[in-house]
């Protein structure tokens, strides 16, 4: 039987370690597929093999591994940076002995004791890298330092396995800080919950707390699981869930969310999703996995690594070899020139651009309320050029209300309130909400199981025989498509629409008998979002809508959008989708995450409005904004851009210390130490650049 397990590996660090357990897991009788995570250090396998094989070939290739999910609260760079800190001591004590006049045993013994104690682990994983046929850089650096020993360049060997060790610091340090931000994520939702039996108390751990149990949360607590509260009232902070620093008020019926704040009232709250389910492990789980969804600029650079750390290598041994018999220089010289050429091969700076750039940018996200859900969703952000919005619950609050009921014959205004009621009663529609509320409001029964021949019409109305007549409920095409408008009718319907209003009529086997007007109020902050969309140079925004026309170009106006389709069935937005992204290119697509699903799948970005409470929308999007603020959209792209900038300028500082120190080892132009000072600085520059991506800029 296949299932799906989790390991952590704390010696997982970056590409190099990523690709040694590909090769060794792949190729491994009973493993079906793995997902690596570098920032949190775990792999996910598919496998019908036993867990301790792969906990055994983990330990084979030199990265041991425990089963387990969770993340684990360790401080990986502890012994690394203790060792490097030690090695560094001995070079500098030896460089002391030696410019002192010490003899020069003293010194030499000083530079092989740092080169043990900063280099032993990287000999190890070297070791293990020839016995899987990796050439990767632990070798490398292995080797150029046995043979910088070997010619008697102590100092240099010494100075090379040191700022090594600070290299691999520094990745530890970037991937460290990237996943402490993730389990700050994490410590949002508290370890312990009070839960109610039988009328008394008791605390508990979360993970032991089953749905449909009952939770106590008192003011000033966190919410520890997701649930719906039974009893009382508050004002909570969901800013952990949404970005959203204005509290809600919660009332029984509502629903809340592990990891926000109950900010006045007690509540008792009956469980709905066990610890593992809930929206903030969710959000949790889908930072991780963002990783492993590699951005385009990523899958690039860990080609190109795969392609030049061995070209180097083999351009190393050329060095070596032939240059002694065809040039100057004995070969000695050429001996030192091959390994500042080993040392140049390693692309630690490299491959560390990337993944840590996409993992900081997609946690910042995710504090503000948006989930990126992978590198390659980021970068689409980066490049979209034309938006498709949809109207209802997007663009606008979803939150329709009847606003007119204009009569057309005898039939009274409250008893075409209750025959819309009684057709939308069975209707699955978006605006049903809004007539059943008008029939509540004004005290009017709904009439439900007397209701026959119920036939719904997509994108259009519906149709039923209520008290023995066949009425129909629906938009302006229908009843074109019937027949049955009036000059009347015709003038209702414009004036209506010309309000921006959606104008429902019903009608019966005679003709219309009345028309419904019903208001959806625009966000407020529609028109912002447009203009700094259009600031980002996203241009054409589309609204699409099933309205009608007078109502879509009403808003349309009102939003400053570029274009108005309106009328259309889901399979026509598709289409609007497809036909904006052959003409102007990358296109993203706005919805609910749950009807625009076919348009949202056909964009290169497709985003999702309000999923805090939408499981549907966690999955089918691209971008999720957990709350329901337009604004999120710009911020996205803006981020999108600045991550892809940043990726970059990381891209090009490390090719380019690469590209001039490679022509410098070639020509004997610089030294072992330097080019590996060179190195490093360069995976400073990038590490430190990648962190401005947790800054709250963007």
């Amino acid at each position: 039987m296949t299932k799906t397990s989790t390991f952590h590996v704390s010696g997982l660090c970056c590409a190099a370690e990523e690709a040694t357990i590909r090769k060794r897991l792949e190729s491994q009788k009973g493993v079906h597929g793995l997902t690596v995570h570098i920032v949190t250090k775990k792999i996910e396998v598919r496998h019908s093999c036993p867990e301790n094989q792969i906990l055994q070939s983990l330990k084979e290739i030199g990265l041991p591994g425990t089963s387990g999910r969770s993340v684990r609260r360790e401080k990986p760079a502890r012994s690394l940076l203790f060792q490097t800190l030690a090695g560094a001591a001995l070079f500098i004590a030896g460089l002391i002995l030696f410019a002192s006049g010490a003899p020069a045993l003293v010194a030499t013994v000083s530079y092989l004791s740092a080169i043990v104690v900063s280099g032993w682990r990287i000999a190890l994983r070297a070791v293990k890298a020839v016995r899987s046929f990796s050439l990767d850089m632990n070798f490398l650096m292995t080797i150029a330092v046995i043979g910088a020993v070997a010619i008697g360049e102590h100092a240099e060997g010494a100075a090379v396995i040191v700022l090594f060790a600070v290299s691999l610091l520094l990745e530890a340090l970037a991937t460290d800080r990237s996943r402490r931000a993730i389990e700050s994520l994490m410590n949002l939702s508290p370890p312990t919950a009070t839960i109610r039996v039988a009328g008394s108390e008791t605390v508990v751990p979360v993970e032991d707390v089953a749905t449909g149990q009952t939770i106590i949360i008192r003011p000033g607590e966190r919410v520890p699981l997701d649930g719906v509260i039974l009893d009382g009232s508050s004002s909570v902070d969901q800013s952990a869930i949404t970005g959203e620093s204005i509290p809600v008020g919660k009332n029984a019926g509502d629903a809340v969310y592990a990891g926000s704040i109950n900010q006045r009232g007690a509540l008792e709250v009956r469980v709905s999703k066990a610890a593992g389910d809930s929206t903030i492990a969710r959000i949790v789980q889908l930072v991780e996995e963002a990783q492993a969804k590699k951005a385009p600029s990523q899958t690039f650079i860990e080609r190109f690594a795969r392609t030049y750390t061995p070209a180097v290598f083999f351009l190393a041994i050329g060095v070596a070899i032939l240059p002694p018999f065809l040039f100057e220089g004995g070969f000695e010289t050429w001996f030192y020139r091959a390994l500042v050429l080993l040392v140049i091969a390693c692309p630690c700076a490299l491959v560390i651009s990337t993944p840590v750039s996409v993992i900081n940018a997609v946690t910042h996200a995710a504090r503000k309320g948006v989930l990126i859900k992978g590198g390659i969703h980021l970068e689409h952000l980066a490049g979209v050029r034309a938006i498709a919005v949809d109207k209802t619950g997007t663009i606008t609050t979803g939150q329709a209300v009847v606003t007119d009921i204009v009569r057309l014959n005898s039939v009274s205004s409250s008893e075409i309130v209750r025959i819309s009621a009684a057709l939308e009663a069975h209707s699955e529609h978006h605006l049903a909400d809004a007539f059943l509320k008008k029939a509540e409001a004004e005290g009017i029964p709904v009439l439900r199981a007397d209701i026959g021949d119920f036939e719904a019409l997509p994108g259009k109305g519906v149709r039923a025989t209520v008290d023995g007549t066949r009425y129909t409920l629906g938009n302006h095409p229908l009843m074109e498509e019937l027949r049955v408008c009036t000059p009347e009718l015709e003038g209702v319907l414009d004036s209506l629409e010309r309000q921006g209003k959606t104008a429902v009529v019903l009608a019966d086997d005679r003709g219309p008998v009345g028309v419904i007007g019903i208001a959806d109020e625009v966000r407020r902050e529609g028109r912002k979002t447009i203009e700094d969309l259009h600031g980002l140079g996203v241009s054409p925004i589309v609204l699409l809508t099933g309205d009608n026309r007078g109502t879509a170009e009403s808003v349309g106006a009102a939003l400053g959008v570029d274009e108005v389709r309106p009328e259309l069935l889901p399979e026509h937005k598709l289409a609007a989708v497809r036909k904006l992204k052959n003409t102007f290119g990358p296109v993203a697509m706005v919805g609910d995450g749950i009807n625009d699903a076919p348009a949202l799948a056909a964009a290169d970005v497709g985003i999702a409005m309000g999923g805090v409470g939408s499981d549907t929308a966690l999955e089918t999007a691209d971008v999720v904004l957990m709350s329901d603020d337009l604004l999120h959209i710009p911020y996205s792209i803006r981020l999108g851009k600045r991550a892809l900038a940043i990726i970059k300028q990381n891209i090009v500082i490390a090719l380019t210390t690469k590209a001039v120190f490679l022509i410098l080892g070639v020509l004997g132009m610089t030294s072992l130490w330097l080019a590996i000072l060179a190195d490093d600085g360069a995976t400073l520059v990038v590490v430190l650049n990648s962190m401005r991506l947790l800054s709250n800029k963007g």
